[in-house]
Order: structure tokens, then C-alpha cells, then sequence
């Protein structure tokens, strides 16, 4: 087998209570890799067409990438997918802590779980075993309660966790999988693809690590990056503040890029008083990491005031929290933004989506397609932070407006009628990360055509390319040569954001974090080093070709289409005020956008289906079978 690997992946039935393993071959890995790209694999091999993302046919999937479990900086990350229930097409999201650490040091590669048990139920994974267990018991308990709960159940301290809560439990569409208390596999619904599953949590204890290839190259690596990463890039940044810095979004601000009342407004006066700045200098009390990394990105928050008692289980609110629960609501409340996040760890709720869907409430409110009866008397104006934490509540529990909030805003719009449609804020049903599209345009673009909706780690950010630096020197590895400005949709712009595109794809497989300044040529050393394959830069782009394509392939089939890759229209004009006051996008030149890197992806350029020739370049032909013939043209 694969050095490195430990070439099992686990498979469990929950309907037919059956577990088993398989065993793939040296080729199945070196062609998917582990993380997005068994995601992929599986939903589109195993998983009926058609089938609701509810229903004991949805596929989910905990895949660790191949360097999960080693001790390198950034390594212990995980790819959690499955089909959507706000999409309808695939939902994944990578997430960090200790989870997929131990599921690798348990001995697998993968957790494939189908089917629906009959009543609610958890995993325990150990020393070689794998238990059913009876979840009755801690059925509508928080996360933080699930966690003390499972470890006086199995006699066992710092067991590693990938749990839900209430919104889970309650089938809320934005609800995520939270690991390790604090850590948030947080877009496209995964907290209800596992509670429609019965499973509540799924329990981890291992003891041994695949042995690599090159043990001593590995630690030579990890040597190098601890000893330099405070130079590299943005890494030393994080590891004071984490995300969310004053100078990130006081900057953003004044430059265009943070989010303020749902993207109708382009400046937010008191945007200090949110950063992670502010967190540091009035709630924080640690700064924690992943294993084995020594960026140490991660806030932990705790208060007690006469308004807020803040958990530090919950962890402390990142970039996306700030700006989703802060500028995004015109809350600068920041004891408040930090309950919103704790919340948010309990009930298992994506912070962005609940961010979104609520600031999508409070702007129908202030139009008045929302009123006090439909509320339940509760003021939903921008800037309420008690009406937004009582709205949190609310939709955790599917109670009053929040059983309307609870599946995201495109679905609250559609229940709501009376034009608020135009005020949800999403693509595919996802809504946006806290990055301004009329600002990056290329990003918008991603926005547009990726397979996950509205997702901010699916593409790079224009930003970085404008001028020379590290963003640039990323790019150029790639082919692109050129400085490019935020707001240019030509086709060199179009080819950059391809390549970065696909880089993410190939980083999300193998999986190492974002925030650790590897270059791609480093991730390629390491994972030789670990394989002992001699694996190429071209080859991991290809499979991060790979793996955009699967994902294509697999929305198309399950009826998305062309016409689904589009903007809300309300980008396309520019802000009232602010940076953006004179920047929108144009429709016309995102549209060329959008079809040309159809074209450049290999995929026809009118639909964006996967030519039966790019399959068959990327090793993949056996997609063509899942294909639609005919795909829908945009209208």
C-alpha cells in the first residue's frame, strides 16, 4: 500500500447497521487523492441521481486529505461533503482541529456513511473498532453538552468529535458539523445531511500514524516552516490576531471590501470596534492551534458582563463571524458578535449562512415585506444585536420566523414572496462569504461558476494579483504572469482565476491549510515525501482539474445548470456610498466571464458540461455516464 495512507476507508450502512471496510488501490488514491476528491468521487459513483439531500440516499462523507495525521503545519484538516439540501448540488467544506487527525491515527483514510438508522445514534471509532451507539439520550443537547456527555458515556477524556446540535437535529439547511466544540465544516448544510442520518456525532480515539516515505524530509519541512512562517506571507499576522485583523478590515473598509447591511451599503463607521483587534484587547484569553502547527491562528473568547456570558468552548469569532454577525447586521456590539459565534458552535450553524439569512430578514423588515406579526414582535431592524442573537435562537430551534429562516434565504424568499427575493443575498442557495464581489470580480466569477455556491475558499482573491507580492508569485507557478486589477473580467483575469481555482481543488485533496504558507511546489515535496511517488506539479493540477470537473458533473446531474451560475442582480450597481460608490459589475462582461472559463476548463462552452474529451484527458471518463445530455443553456 501507499506509504503514508493507511489505505482503508470505512464504510458504514446506519439503515442496515453494517460496517466494513475497503480497500482501495494505489491508483484510486494517486487519482483522487483523499479530501474533495473522494468527495467527488463517492457522490457521483454512489449516490442515486436525483435523490433529496434529506433522504437516507444522500452520501456523507469524512475524508481526510493524505496529509491529514502527519506532523506538518497545517496537516490535520479534513473535507466534509455530501449533497446540499440549499443547493441541491455537492456541499463540502474543509475544516480543522483534531478530528481528522485522530480519524487517521484511528486507521482510515475515509468515513463513508449511508442510509438513515432508526433512531438517533453515534459512532465510536477505536483501536481497530467501530460501535453503533444508542444517541437517544443526548438528542437536542448542544454540542458542548454532546462532548461531556460522550466522554463520561465511554470513560474517555479528549475524545475527537464531529458532532451536531439542535439546528442539525431540526433539519435547519444552514446548520454545519462542528468538530472539537469550536471548529465549523460550516457551508451548504452538512448539520442537516447528518441529522436527516440520525447520526449524532461521530467519536474518535486512535494510537498509530501511517509510517511516510521520507520520515527525515518531512521533518525537515515542518523545521523549515516553523522557523519561518512569522516572514511568510500573511502567516505571522495570524498568528497574533487570527482573522479579522484591524488593519484587514479597517482597510476593507475604506477600500471597498467589507460587507455592511447585506451588501446595500458600501462603509461602516464603527468598523473598529469589531476587528479581532478589539477581540484581543477585551475578550480574548488564548490563542490555540491545530496540531502540530505553530501559526496558532485560532481565538478562544470568554466574558461574563451584565448582557453576555460567553463560553470559551465556543472558541472566538474569526473574520467571516466578525463581518457576518458585525458590519453585515450594522451590529458593532462586539460582546454580542462573540455570543452570536458561541451560539453558533452550540447549535451547529454556519456563522456566514446565518449571518446572511438574518441579514436578509432584517432588510425585508426594514422594507416592510416583513412586519412585527410575522416577527413575533420582535424589532428586525439593522443594528438590533438582541433581536439577532433572539433570531439565532430561533432558528436553531425552527421556531416562529426562524422554521422560515432556518433553510437559508433563497428558500425564505421563495416562502415569503412579495419581492424579497431580490434581497437574498446567495448563488446555488449559498450564501455569499464575506468578500465583496463588485471589489473582486474575479472572485465574483468564482462565486458564479463553482460548484459549492457562494463560497470565498473555492478561488483566490483578485486583491492579491493587483500588484507584485506573494499573491503573485502564487499565480506565476501557475502561468499567469501579469498584475491584473480587482475589477478586470478579460480573459488573461479569467485564466488566472481558473488556475487558482483548480490549485484550491488540489489543496482541498491533499489537504493542507490555507493559512500555512506552503507554495504548490512544497506541497508537491511533501506529498513525494510521504507517497514516495514521483508526483509532479502538472499533476496535481490536473487533479485539481479533476476534481472541478467531478463536482460540474455532479450539480448538472442533479439538474443545476448554466443558468444557475449568475450574481443577485443587486451587484451589478454600485454602492450608495463608500469606496464602491462608483464600481459595479458589468453584466454583460460577467457573462463573457462565466462562459469563457467554461471554455477553458474544458467544459462546453454554452452549458458548462464536461466534454467526454476533457474526461477522458483527466483520467476520468467514467463521468461521462453522469453527464446530461443536452444540459440547459443560460437564458
Amino acid at each position: 500500500m501507499v506509504k503514508g495512507l493507511t489505505g482503508k476507508i470505512l464504510r458504514v450502512d446506519l439503515g442496515e447497521r453494517r460496517v466494513w471496510v475497503e480497500e482501495p488501490n494505489e491508483l484510486f488514491y494517486r487519482r483522487y487523492l483523499g479530501g474533495a476528491g473522494f468527495v467527488g468521487y463517492y457522490l457521483l459513483k454512489e449516490m442515486k441521481p436525483g435523490a433529496d439531500a434529506l433522504s437516507p440516499d444522500n452520501v456523507l462523507v469524512f475524508a481526510l486529505g493524505a496529509m491529514t495525521g502527519t506532523p506538518m503545519p497545517g496537516a490535520s484538516r479534513n473535507c466534509i461533503g455530501a449533497k446540499s439540501p440549499l443547493s441541491g448540488g455537492i456541499a463540502k467544506s474543509e475544516v480543522g482541529g483534531f478530528f481528522g487527525f485522530e480519524l487517521k491515527r484511528a486507521g482510515y483514510d475515509s468515513l463513508v456513511v449511508t442510509g438513515r438508522a432508526s433512531c438517533p445514534v453515534y459512532l465510536w471509532l477505536h483501536d481497530g473498532e467501530v460501535e453503533i451507539k444508542d444517541a437517544q439520550h443526548l438528542w437536542g443537547k448542544t454540542v458542548f453538552e454532546t462532548q461531556e456527555d460522550i466522554e463520561k458515556d465511554l470513560g474517555q477524556r479528549f475524545v475527537r468529535t464531529a458532532t451536531i446540535g439542535p439546528a442539525g437535529e431540526n433539519l435547519a439547511a444552514i446548520s454545519c458539523i462542528i468538530t472539537d466544540l469550536r471548529n465549523a465544516a460550516g457551508r451548504g448544510g452538512l448539520g442537516a445531511v447528518m441529522g436527516s442520518k440520525n447520526l449524532k456525532c461521530v467519536a474518535v480515539k486512535g494510537r498509530s500514524v501511517p509510517q511516510p516515505a521520507d520520515p527525515e524530509k518531512l521533518r525537515d519541512m515542518a523545521k523549515y516552516m516553523n522557523n519561518n512562517y512569522m516572514n511568510i506571507g500573511n502567516a505571522g499576522n495570524m498568528h497574533e490576531l487570527g482573522t479579522g485583523a484591524a488593519a484587514g478590515m479597517i482597510g476593507g473598509n475604506a477600500q471597498g471590501n467589507l460587507p455592511v447591511r447585506n451588501w446595500s451599503d458600501g462603509s461602516f463607521e464603527n468598523v473598529a470596534k469589531i476587528t479581532a483587534d478589539a477581540v484581543r484587547d477585551q475578550y480574548r484569553v488564548a490563542m490555540e492551534a491545530c496540531p502540530a502547527c505553530q501559526v496558532r491562528c485560532k481565538k478562544v473568547v470568554e466574558l461574563e458582563t451584565e448582557s453576555y456570558k460567553v463560553d470559551r468552548r465556543g472558541g472566538g469569532p474569526e473574520y467571516e463571524t466578525l463581518a457576518s454577525f458585525g458590519s453585515f447586521l450594522g451590529i458593532d456590539d462586539l460582546a454580542a458578535i462573540c455570543k452570536a459565534n458561541e451560539l453558533c458552535s452550540m447549535y451547529s450553524l454556519d456563522t456566514i449562512s446565518t449571518g446572511g439569512t438574518i441579514a436578509f430578514a432584517m432588510e425585508c423588515f426594514e422594507k416592510e415585506i416583513l412586519t412585527p406579526a410575522d416577527t413575533g414582535g420582535l424589532d428586525l431592524r439593522f443594528g438590533n444585536a438582541q433581536a439577532m442573537l433572539k433570531v439565532i435562537d430561533m432558528i436553531a430551534h425552527r421556531e416562529g420566523i426562524g422554521d422560515i429562516l432556518a433553510d437559508g434565504s433563497r428558500k425564505a424568499a421563495q416562502r415569503i414572496g412579495r419581492g424579497s427575493e431580490e434581497y437574498a443575498m446567495q448563488v446555488k442557495g449559498v450564501e455569499f462569504g464575506m468578500h465583496e464581489p463588485r471589489l473582486k470580480q474575479g472572485l465574483g466569477l468564482i462565486y458564479s461558476v463553482g460548484a459549492i455556491g457562494g463560497d470565498h475558499m473555492s478561488g483566490l482573491h483578485d486583491t492579491a494579483f493587483m500588484q507584485e507580492g506573494r499573491g503573485m508569485d502564487t499565480v506565476r507557478q501557475l502561468g499567469s504572469l501579469d498584475p491584473l486589477r480587482p475589477d478586470d473580467l478579460s480573459a488573461a483575469k479569467v485564466a488566472m482565476m481558473k488556475n487558482a481555482h483548480t490549485l484550491r481543488m488540489f489543496g482541498d485533496s491533499l489537504i493542507n491549510c490555507h493559512f500555512v504558507p506552503w507554495t504548490l511546489n512544497q506541497q508537491v515535496e511533501m506529498l513525494r515525501a510521504l507517497t514516495g511517488w514521483d508526483y509532479t506539479t502538472v499533476e496535481a493540477i490536473k487533479l485539481g482539474e479533476r476534481v472541478a470537473t467531478m463536482d460540474r458533473a455532479f450539480n448538472l446531474r442533479e439538474g443545476l445548470t448554466s443558468a444557475d451560475d449568475h450574481l443577485p442582480k443587486r451587484f451589478f450597481s454600485p454602492t450608495p456610498r463608500g469606496a464602491l460608490k462608483n464600481t459595479a459589475i458589468n453584466p454583460d462582461a460577467m457573462n463573457q466571464a462565466i462562459h469563457t472559463f467554461y471554455g477553458m476548463m474544458g467544459w462546453d462552452r454554452e452549458t458548462g458540461a464536461p466534454t467526454d474529451e476533457k474526461l477522458q484527458e483527466l483520467g476520468v471518463g467514467w463521468v461521462s455516464a453522469h453527464v446530461p445530455a443536452g444540459a440547459a443553456v443560460a437564458g
